[in-house]
């Protein structure tokens, strides 16, 4: 298969041309691809130009819908998205009050080896091209409609996938959403948090830290033992003062391991003095992980902590918990179905 969604302008002129259409065929192309509209359903293009594409193996998205579930709860959609070659990454539609974001991948599985993510759990399979990460968004939208935010918090590391990612970001401002309702969510890869931050559409900053301290975060995140705790928010402080806009760091709080007072006070202290926002999650918990999330009272004993030493910080929301919501999750169970 072929999708058009790959194809730049020029491409799209060619195709048009080698179909024996004019010009103005490919803004109506365009227009139908931004969309997600199936070929076939392509009404205005003259039949014999729908006939041909089809024949010749086009489709309209790289990524198509292969399974979705929806939460009885809130009503969070998520996405098994198929890929040519056979390939399977998940995506999250989320509804808010402002509209609806949708959570991409930007790779098949993942290398970063973190210990409470299903993703990377049979390692990485291959990086994503910008064209299959705004199929999943276009996609979504055509399913659900009111997309007006996307983060990049799915299967993967955007930043171990640069130039793909950041092809993606500018797609996507191409497209209407902004730069400031993109956020991109890395583990800190330190370089290319700085490459980022000069980019004329660096989206907003969101760091996985998920511990105050190197010893603990070692524990869970391999990459750790390359970036310190401190190099990770001297990068985010950084990155704060060429963009102007303020970083968040997700704290996954793990009962018994990093939802001490003690560990609420030293994440205090290390970014004390940067306006930052420490976003509180409960863990979503993976079963080949053997990790809990913390119960309600710690979680709001930490928040407190936070809040009395002067740190900005909330919950997170817990959305799609009865549908597999956890990155991965649903991929591993389908292909588990399938053997």
């Amino acid at each position: 298969m072929k999708a058009l969604i790959a194809l730049d302008a020029q491409g799209l002129s060619a195709l048009v041309a080698e179909c024996g259409q004019p010009s103005y065929r490919v803004k109506q192309l365009s227009d139908y691809i931004a969309k997600g509209v199936p070929i076939a359903q392509m009404s205005v293009l003259p039949k014999s130009m729908r006939d041909r594409l089809i024949a010749e193996g086009y489709r309209t998205l790289s990524a198509t819908i292969a399974k979705k579930r929806q939460s009885a709860t809130d009503g969070t959609a998520k996405y098994l998205f198929a890929l040519d070659g056979g390939d399977l990454v998940e995506g999250v539609l989320m509804k808010y009050s402002y509209g609806n974001t949708v959570c991409v991948s930007t790779q098949v599985g993942c290398a970063m080896g973190c210990k409470f993510c299903a993703s990377t759990l049979e390692g990485k399979v291959r990086d994503l091209t910008a064209d299959e990460m705004l199929s999943q968004v276009i996609a979504a939208d055509a399913d659900e409609g009111g997309v007006n935010h996307v983060v990049m918090m799915g299967s993967g590391e955007p930043l171990d996938n640069y130039a793909e990612s950041v092809k993606f970001i500018d797609r996507l401002c191409e497209s209407g959403i902004s730069h400031r309702h993109i956020s991109l969510s890395t583990c800190g890869l330190c370089e290319r948090i700085d490459e980022l931050s000069h980019k004329p559409n660096a989206p907003v900053l969101t760091i996985s830290l998920h511990a105050p301290t190197d010893e603990l975060r070692r524990r869970i995140m391999p990459i750790a033992a390359k970036y310190s705790v401190c190099e990770v928010v001297a990068a985010a402080k950084r990155y704060f003062e060429r963009t102007s806009r303020r970083v968040i760091f997700e704290y996954s709080l793990i009962a018994g391991f990093n939802d001490t007072q003690e560990c609420a006070r030293k994440l205090a202290a290390l970014v004390k003095g940067f306006p930052c926002h420490i976003n509180l999650i409960r863990l979503n918990p993976v079963a080949e992980r053997g990790l809990d999330g913390s119960d309600k009272r710690t979680v709001e004993a930490f928040a407190r902590t936070l809040t009395a030493l002067g740190t900005s910080n909330s919950l997170r929301r817990t959305l799609g918990a009865d549908i597999d919501g956890a990155c991965g999750q649903l991929r591993r169970k389908y292909i588990s179905e399938q053997r």
